[in-house]
């Protein structure tokens, strides 16, 4: 499994029940197809850096969990098609991020071979 999370814009104007529903529809589907949903943080209301469907601030989720490619595009569908999200973007964390692999120490990065 790959480690990704998401930020999540919920309406400012949705009611906090809906906005439930649509994290424990998105986190359920996700738990179908062998995902882990991990530590999910409510940020609260912010503001936007420009307006998205005529809304100046937005209500923020961030969503950390482990999936295959496939678990994480049907929790990305399901955010996608939901009303009450204003945007999302699901990201993979880099492996190195969350400690899975280290660089060996003592080699430099591979450098690009001059041009001749």
């Amino acid at each position: 499994m790959r480690p990704y999370e998401t930020i999540v814009i919920f309406d400012p104007d949705a009611e906090d029940t809906a906005v439930n529903a649509v994290l424990d529809r998105a986190l359920e589907v996700l738990r179908s197809h062998g995902g882990q949903p991990g530590r999910v943080e409510r940020w609260g209301k912010r503001p936007l850096a420009y307006e998205i469907r005529h809304k100046r601030e937005g209500y923020y989720v961030l969503v950390e969990l482990a999936a295959e490619p496939s678990g994480a595009d049907e929790m990305d569908r399901v955010l996608l098609l939901a009303d009450e999200v204003l945007r999302h973007k699901l990201v993979r964390v880099p492996d190195i991020a969350v400690g899975r692999r280290r660089p060996s120490p003592g080699r430099a990065p591979a450098a690009s071979a001059p041009a001749s």
